[in-house]
């Protein structure tokens, strides 16, 4: 009978084993990872919330083929980052992989898919002066200009975190027209509208959605009066079709500080203010942006 009982020390080292394997599970599903808006799609920014199993001096991360930049928020005890799925990605479950380093320097990690599902966007016909579907050679050059302008401005980018807290509309105004739609221009010419309008008279002020730094403002061919606030670690907002500046490039704006008036400058089929938001290269919905709640 003796000879089937544990004995004291193995018994001991048993339950020490099984401690040590049950805390180890424990820590392992202490990674945590929660997305706003909580259903994602093709066109959409999104805030990730990160909970690590132990404390952790830096977190990364890669998603859609884009690296993301952490935050910590010491009120929630949590890491953030605003990332974004383009329109062109196809519904499906992505990895987002994270990676740590603790104080003491270890290095950990974590995966887990994230779905993407698809949105559909209408389509919608409009009129506009025949220049800006069938432009002259001259005008011709001022696009071609415009586009080395926005690529050179879209190059130089701060990696470092602007903006602070929920991103606030830049007018008090309805909106006039949604993110997505394919446009057609004077029947022939095809666009997929890439930002945000509000119905505006010109003349009304506008203000920057968070803080930042002015890296253009200027006239371009089809953006008309432009200016384009960089808020950090790629993610830009863009306000088209001014009819004046209130700031300069190079400029630091706050959340809610006058940049500019709205008017109908550029291609546009009438005053309004165009808001458009860009995250590492890609288009996202700034309707969405401006309804999550941010650190």
């Amino acid at each position: 009978m003796r000879d089937r009982l544990f004995h004291p020390v193995a018994l001991i080292a048993f339950v020490l084993f099984a401690l040590d394997a049950n805390l180890t599970g424990a820590t392992a599903a202490r990674w945590a990872v929660v997305n706003q808006p909580t259903r994602l799609v093709n066109g959409t920014p999104v805030l990730f919330r990160v909970t690590t199993p132990k404390p952790v001096r830096t977190l990364s991360g890669n998603w859609l083929g884009h690296e993301i930049a952490f935050s910590f928020d010491a009120s929630g005890k949590s890491w953030f980052a605003l990332a974004g799925a383009s329109l062109e990605t196809k519904p499906g479950a992505y990895s987002i992989q994270l990676h740590a380093e603790t104080p003491a320097g270890q290095a950990i990690s974590f995966e887990r898919k994230i779905r993407v599902e698809r949105q559909r966007y209408p389509r919608m016909l409009l009129k506009v002066p025949g220049r800006y579907t069938a432009p002259s050679p001259e005008d011709q050059r001022q696009i071609a200009q415009d586009k080395e302008t926005k690529a050179d401005v879209f190059k130089t980018l701060s990696s470092g975190r602007e903006w602070k807290g929920s991103f606030a509309p830049p007018v008090n105004a309805e909106i006039s027209d949604v993110f997505g739609v394919a446009r057609v221009f004077n029947g022939s010419v095809q666009s997929t509208h890439q930002g945000l309008d509000f119905r505006v008279p010109s003349g009304t002020p506008v203000a920057a959605v968070n803080s930042g730094r002015v890296i253009l403002a200027r006239p371009l061919f089809f953006e008309g009066n432009c200016v384009v606030i960089d808020h950090g670690q790629g993610l830009l907002t863009l306000y088209l079709h001014l009819s004046t500046f209130s700031v300069k490039e190079g400029d630091d704006v706050n959340k809610g500080q006058p940049i500019g008036d709205s008017g109908g400058t550029g291609r546009a089929t009438g005053p309004h203010l165009h808001l458009a938001v860009r995250w590492q290269g890609v288009y996202l919905n700034p309707q969405v942006l401006l309804k999550l709640s941010l650190p």
